[in-house]
């Protein structure tokens, strides 16, 4: 006869899961409540309770019979410890487990249906194959649009709300795949510099040489509470954070964590992705930058169109005036690649050095026009260029970096390269036809940016450059010897990295 309830005694795994809640239970005890792997159960411990996936120990050394292994997500969640006493019991499956088998049916999801989804993602309700079936549903029948705008909304109530009492809140994003596009670090102080409110949380690198945030913290932290950050806004009219230690819009995180394992990109993930993080600090008005080139996240011209519209649908259903340029992705923008050789040419630019990288300047300047015209002001170009050339936008980033606990006066020859060099060099003379970017990440990545935040790439030459025989193509900087010895290895599989 099955069993309603049953009395354990915990044993802490000190196991992370990375997410979902997760108990391991003996093999006879679950079959006493005729339990299997990833059914759920219900664990009460004094007024504490908590639904969770179970696994099934085979081998009773691991979890003996009246035990139950708690791993680390749950031990926090309930504040369980070794010989802990709970009480078990069978628990339904989640409703969203019901939702998602009518996605992968090919149906369509309400407004509530996507919110319990999103609900059960944020409180570690499913476990990594569930979340794996939701997302492949979405990538296998995309969402519509009215879908869309509901999975944006519940994004960002599932986390924090900035409230700023502002009713103008710019923002901008670029949908990235190209090495050293830092335009963030240059726009963000020319805006705040005009007076706006700009409140910019930054993503780190995943399969990039450097974030935004990874590059800022070579000036600056990027860490900061909820409040503190809103301290820095009141003070500086902006900020530029880490945005995965401020809880906005936390099931992204989790969401692209499984994209990333499948390599797989849904549009209307995409999308909700983006704008979820604007709408969480109630954005009013957003730049959206999409690099179109052979090997950019968005290759084809066609496609980078077909997002334009949608993001600037979206835009609208969620009340935010948005702005799309789609720009040149043909090769890296700037010198430097990798966390300090980028801070080096932020820097650059907005003190205004000889020698700082023009192209990563044109860039800032077309997407602040942009934003001033969307903004009401025809002449952003030229408001932009005055900001800059001015040094008002030199002295606002040295106020965010003041407000954000780093050194306000560095220079840029000041910030530390790792220590070991390795100069790629032309065997011939001619012109830079190509440079691959995804080669060129790979490279820097190899070197070991971005968690060496001083290892990277430095380009000498960009497309349409003349070189001659024996001149520097690059130098790539590594914290080891070992790390040299890796790029000089990989360069030699790296036919393509630069043609020339």
């Amino acid at each position: 006869m099955r069993r309603e309830k049953l009395k354990l005694k915990v044993k802490a795994l000190g196991i992370s899961t990375g997410g979902p809640l997760v108990a391991v239970i003996n093999e006879e005890d679950a079959k006493i409540l005729d339990l299997h792997p990833s059914d759920r159960i219900k664990i009460f411990h004094g007024e504490n309770f908590e639904t969770t996936v179970v696994d099934i120990a085979k081998r009773s050394s691991r979890i003996p019979k009246g035990s139950i292994g708690a791993m680390d997500e749950l031990s926090d969640s309930m504040n369980l410890k070794d010989n802990s006493l709970v009480t078990i019991k069978v628990a339904r499956k989640p409703l969203s487990l019901d939702y998602i088998k009518k996605k992968l049916d090919g149906y369509h999801l309400s407004r509530e249906e996507i919110e319990q989804i999103i609900w059960d993602i944020v409180h570690n309700k499913l476990s990594d194959v569930e979340l794996t079936f939701f997302i492949s549903a979405c990538y296998c029948n995309p969402n519509t649009m009215d879908e869309t705008v509901w999975l944006t909304k519940a994004m960002a109530q599932e986390g924090q709300i900035l409230k700023l009492n502002k009713k103008v809140i710019i923002d901008k994003h670029s949908i990235g795949g190209i090495p050293g596009n830092r335009t963030t670090m240059i726009l963000v102080p020319i805006m705040a510099a005009a007076g706006y409110t700009m409140p910019k949380t930054s993503s780190r690198a995943i399969t990039s040489p450097a974030g935004t945030a990874d590059t800022m913290e070579v000036l600056a932290k990027v860490i900061f509470p909820f409040q503190k950050m809103k301290d820095i806004i009141s003070k500086a009219n902006t900020c530029i954070v880490w945005g995965g230690a401020l809880n906005l819009a936390p099931a992204d995180d989790k969401i692209i964590n499984v994209e990333k394992t499948l390599m797989i990109d849904a549009e209307s993930q995409l999308l909700a992705s983006i704008m979820a993080k604007k709408h969480s600090v109630k954005s009013t008005h957003v730049i959206i930058d999409i690099p179109v080139g052979p090997n950019t996240k968005i290759t084809d011209l066609r496609k980078a169109k077909n997002l334009e519209k949608k993001f600037r649908q979206l835009g609208k259903k969620l009340g935010m005036e948005i702005k799309v340029i789609l720009t040149d992705g043909k090769q890296p923008i700037g010198n430097g690649i990798g966390p300090a050789l980028e801070a080096r040419d932020v820097l650059k630019v907005l003190r205004q050095d000889i020698g700082r990288p023009l192209d990563l300047e044109k860039k800032c300047l077309l997407m602040a026009a942009n934003l001033f015209r969307i903004l009401g002001k025809e002449d952003g170009l030229n408001i932009a260029r005055k900001i800059l050339k001015t040094g008002k936008a030199y002295e606002k980033m040295k106020q965010i970096i003041k407000l954000q606990k780093g050194a306000p006066n560095i220079k840029p020859e000041e910030i530390p390269l790792a220590k070991f060099e390795y100069d790629m060099i032309a065997k011939k003379t001619g012109k830079i036809k190509s440079i691959n970017n995804l080669s060129i990440a790979k490279l820097a990545r190899i070197a070991g940016a971005p968690k060496n935040q001083g290892a990277g790439i430095y380009l000498y030459k960009h497309i349409g450059n003349n070189i001659r025989k024996g001149e520097k193509i690059l130098t790539v900087y590594s914290g080891t010897k070992e790390g040299i010895n890796y790029v000089r290895d990989s360069l030699g599989s790296m036919a393509d990295i630069v043609v020339y």
